[in-house]
């Protein structure tokens, strides 16, 4: 692999994702060489749905990202070790409709060959297909306090995506 990547088996992942998404946060990002954007998240997960591994994202429709998501059939997730925590609190509260995210220092943007973006940087990275997207809906709030999460009425897109590769850090 490209910048001391190996490639693995998303089944033998060893990560315990309430720390890596709740905690340390992943990088969503969608789009091609030419023209991504990427957000930060603390929202999703990774499981078993249809008999595939997938993950499952949460993205608002103003966020500029979702865009790029609704233009590509694949997005990545990357992880990053905790000296990248500013540029992801940067990533996480700046628009890419404020700011290049293309040009941010101390992020190297490589292609997949499904002409994917991930970074260089990343301790582990998710390539993801997507399979099924939804909005969340009110009417389906068991808890009716999770609504305080929507004073806009913004709900979140759901997105699952099928890993297609899994790529960590050498």
């Amino acid at each position: 692999m490209k910048e001391n990547f190996r490639e693995i088996d998303p089944y033998q992942l060893n990560e315990n994702v309430f720390k890596l998404i709740g905690n340390e946060w992943m990088l969503i990002c969608a789009g091609n060489r030419d023209n991504y954007n990427m957000m930060t998240a603390s929202w999703g997960g990774l499981g078993i749905l249809w008999n595939k591994p997938v993950v499952f994202i949460f993205v608002r429709p103003q966020r500029f990202t979702y865009q790029f998501l609704e233009g590509s059939d694949f997005f990545s997730l990357n992880f990053f070790d905790k000296s990248f925590h500013s540029i992801l609190t940067e990533m996480g509260t700046k628009s890419g409709r404020e700011i290049d995210k293309m040009s941010v220092d101390n992020l190297s943007a490589l292609e997949t060959k499904n002409n994917n973006i991930y970074f260089k940087e990343s301790r582990l990275v998710l390539e993801c297909k997507k399979l099924y997207k939804d909005r969340i809906k009110p009417e389906g709030f068991i808890d009716s306090k999770i609504d305080s999460h929507y004073k806009h009425n913004d709900y979140h897109y759901v997105y699952f995506g099928l890993i297609t590769s899994a790529r960590m850090k050498e």
